[in-house]
């Protein structure tokens, strides 16, 4: 049975959330403060957090921030109230996984929730690494350094870096990415895949405004050309 930690302080929606989970099979926890969440999520085992932005004692993006600092690769879908574009982006920088915005529709998310649940480990890549430009990624050790200097990359980025280069020169869309990295394809108007290659593009390209490695191709998708 896989487990989940709800991390909301809304008893509503604690009671609807955990109950309708419930029915669907999992195992749920709650917490109603962003301490006491992030307390939990660090040191017992869950398969996914749901995590609500606006908490008490500790928001949850500093609860976001803090489980990737501590190395929980835990994947953590959000909860907002807010509709704000700068809200999803910092809340993906941070290491969220999704973001669902309040109102959400139960079925989307019990969507999204068995998408994260069924991901599997992608297939060793059969090399111990790739270098391109001045980058080297070395997928035995998941890191990636830049002139020798470590790359700060979060688990997502690193998973959409590595699908780039096991399939370097071909178009790949935003639906195929999301299903292959993210483990869904039923949101077709998501900015979660251009959110992180803006971000991966900040790290790795000499020249992020001019990318010359991860290239839009317009009305398809991205390729990477390195």
């Amino acid at each position: 049975m896989k487990r989940i930690l709800l991390i909301e302080d809304e008893p509503g929606i604690v009671l609807t959330l955990s109950d309708r989970l419930a029915k669907e099979g999992y195992a749920v926890d709650s917490a109603t403060d962003g301490e006491t969440g992030l307390e939990r999520a660090s040191h017992e085992a869950f398969d996914l957090l749901l995590l609500d932005l606006m908490l008490p004692r500790m928001s949850g993006f500093d609860v976001c921030r803090e489980l990737r600092k501590r190395g929980v690769d835990t994947p953590v879908i959000m909860l907002t109230a807010r509709g704000q574009v700068v809200d999803k982006v910092v809340g993906l920088k941070l290491g969220a996984d999704d973001y669902v915005t309040k109102p959400f529709d139960m079925s989307e998310l019990l969507a999204r929730v068995e998408a994260h649940l069924r991901r599997v480990p992608a297939a060793p890549h059969p090399a111990e690494g790739v270098a391109f430009g001045d980058v080297r990624v070395d997928f035995r050790k998941a890191e990636a350094t830049r002139e020798g200097t470590p790359i700060e990359l979060s688990a997502r980025e690193f998973q959409l870096l590595r699908y780039f280069l096991e399939h370097r020169g071909a178009t790949l869309t935003r639906e195929e990415l999301l299903n292959e990295v993210w483990g869904y394809n039923s949101m077709p108007t998501t900015r979660t895949v251009d959110v992180h290659i803006a971000w991966l593009r900040q790290k790795i390209e000499p020249n992020p405004r001019h990318p010359q490695f991860i290239l839009t191709v317009h009305g398809m998708g991205y390729k990477f050309a390195g």
